[in-house]
């Protein structure tokens, strides 16, 4: 027998939880139902304080109980309770349930579209479909209207950065084959965007896995990173040229991947997962051969507990970001488990604890690096996106996560 819709309180679907974390964050859980594989979070009402979107809904800051809808969330699965008994619980399926699903919703930004002062949302969905802006309705209530601005967006890792260095940010991911990226029109910025291709059109799947953006070669251009290399940003954009590939194999198909100078000597090393569904978290550190570049491979962390002297092993390193964690003024790495990224099978040490961690960069005078661990969580993990920054306003950076396990924020605690 199947009981007609409800929202039943075991699904803790109106008000956030609040659990104290050992290791200086306090964790808000938002909901426990899987909307999306990515949160983020800014300023959506103007009242001075930063406000989480997660899903079809953004909650108010700074307490986050306050939830506000800005698409409608009607998806819904049969929740079996028992053999015979099953409610229409609200989501995807995701943890709550036993099936693998995936949402429509992979990864979101907030920034002001149409200049009129009140930051809107930008909505990356699944890998092949399109990509969406929510214009924000200032203040009142019910949907916000839908902008479809791009019909395909393919990579699991594709971001909005400011590529070109303009200053304005542009969609950079894979479509119908081709690296590229798209910005839209200033002038009407509702319409299309337009895509202008980095690469030949090399028969790049969706559900490619692992991309970046950075300054590889140190031209104060940026480049695109992927597994197999990095495209060299042109002197010159004039005529859309493609770029050109320097062919070098990082891992296997990671998630986001950043050129940071890991430790020190002035060039800019290449930080990346090695394999988005399996094992491993590694840099890549640069050398120069004359005017060649080359890179030596220095794991942090793979398969085995003995491959971190730490002794520190997850799997899954779906979402990565770096950012300085601890104000010493080197940035650190952000990442953790995307849990069930595949269901409760396929995936090696799939339902191994759902962990969040920072590791802390540290530099020797050799420009010899460790990177020590720090557990943040280890029930809520990350989803394909992963987003660090000060949410509270008190000068720390904060973490914020959507995924199959809900919506969760994570403060960092003053010592």
């Amino acid at each position: 027998m199947k009981t007609p819709f409800i929202l039943v309180a075991l699904l803790s679907m109106a008000s956030a939880s609040r659990a104290d974390v050992a290791g200086g964050f306090q964790k808000i859980q938002l909901h426990d139902q899987f909307w999306s594989e990515g949160a983020t979070f800014g300023d959506l009402n103007n009242d001075g304080k930063n406000d989480i979107v997660a899903g079809p809904w953004w909650w108010e800051g700074p307490d986050f109980k306050k939830r506000h809808e800005i698409y409608p969330a009607t998806q819904t699965f049969d929740l079996a309770l028992s053999s015979m008994t099953s409610v229409k619980a609200p989501g995807f399926e995701g943890t709550l349930g036993s099936k693998n699903t995936y949402s429509d919703n992979f990864f979101a930004y907030t920034y002001d579209f149409n200049k009129d002062g009140w930051k809107d949302v930008l909505i990356i969905g699944f890998p092949g479909q399109d990509t969406s802006w929510f214009e924000n309705p200032k203040g009142l209530e019910g949907p916000w209207k839908r902008h479809k601005i791009f019909d395909q967006t393919d990579n699991e890792s594709p971001t909005f950065t400011d590529i070109t260095g303009d200053g304005r940010p542009e969609l950079v991911c894979i479509t119908k084959g081709q690296y590229g990226y798209a910005g839209p029109d200033e002038s009407d910025p509702t319409k299309p965007w337009l895509f202008h291709a980095i690469s030949p059109d090399n028969k790049y799947g969706n559900f490619t896995h692992g991309m970046g953006v950075g300054d590889v070669n140190g031209d104060g251009k940026l480049d695109l990173i992927e597994k197999d290399g990095w495209w060299e940003q042109p002197s010159s954009l004039s005529g859309n040229p493609l770029w050109a590939l320097h062919p070098w194999t990082f891992g296997a198909g990671g998630s986001q991947m950043y050129a940071y100078d890991v430790n020190g000597d002035g060039l800019n090393d290449i930080i990346t997962g090695l394999a988005a569904h399996g094992f491993g978290l590694a840099w890549y550190e640069q050398y120069r051969e004359g005017k060649e570049i080359k890179f030596r491979e220095h794991i942090i962390m793979n398969k085995e507990t003995t491959d971190n002297k730490y002794g520190v092993k997850f799997s899954e390193l779906h979402a990565i970001e770096l950012v300085d964690m601890d104000g010493d003024g080197v940035k650190d790495i952000v990442t953790g488990k995307r849990f069930w990224s595949h269901g409760r099978t396929g995936d090696p040490d799939r339902n191994s604890a759902a962990v969040l961690y920072w590791f802390k960069l540290v530099r020797a005078a050799d420009h010899s690096v460790d990177f020590v661990p720090h557990l943040i969580d280890s029930e809520s993990g990350v989803g394909t996106q992963v987003v660090v920054g000060d949410v509270n306003g008190d000068g720390l950076p904060d973490i914020v996560v959507g995924n199959k396990r809900g919506a969760f924020v994570h403060l960092q605690l003053k010592k």
